[in-house]
């Protein structure tokens, strides 16, 4: 099953389809994002995560959604502009995506599917909210939206310490 997570098509922000392959063997960080919202400060957040473990095999995944409160109106270059130019942000931050709902992406349906959440309702409750897969493809956790990413760094020490 593991396998299938890998093969889910996403779109890049330039609108190029592709999977998540190039990350396999890789800790993953998949995170819902928005440009303005409450939480959007997070941004600095995971690009340091990303800058300080990228070498060790992290990568942050971006994937804004505009579903809580139009808070990512934005279209895909402009997504990608304000990423760059209020947060340096240099991980990958693909397409825009519904994280919730009948279209919600099958990315993020496979992600709840595994780890389904609060009393396992599987919604996504509002941006920023993460989820921590390991190496081999597992949904290793799921963390809420107030979590900052500084304190999911033992949880991602511990998975890149582990073999893929």
């Amino acid at each position: 099953m593991n396998s299938n997570l890998y093969a889910i098509p996403i779109r890049k922000a330039d609108g190029a389809e592709t999977t998540l392959a190039e990350y396999r063997g890789r800790v993953m960080l998949i995170v819902n994002v928005a440009s303005k919202c409450g939480f959007t400060d997070q941004y600095a957040g995971l690009e340091a995560l990303y800058k300080k473990y990228r070498e060790r095999g992290l990568v942050v995944l971006g994937f804004p959604c505009n579903q809580f409160m139009k808070q990512e109106s934005g279209d895909d270059a402009s997504i990608q502009q304000f990423c760059t130019v209020n947060f340096g942000v240099t991980f990958p931050v693909f397409a825009k995506i519904d994280v919730n709902g009948s279209n919600a992406h099958p990315l993020y349906g496979y992600l709840k599917n595994a780890k389904p959440g609060t009393f396992g309702t599987g919604w996504i409750k509002w941006n920023f909210a993460k989820f921590l897969v390991d190496r081999s493809g597992n949904v290793a956790k799921r963390i809420g939206t107030a979590t900052k990413p500084a304190a999911i760094e033992k949880d991602i020490e511990a998975l890149l310490a582990s073999a893929a």
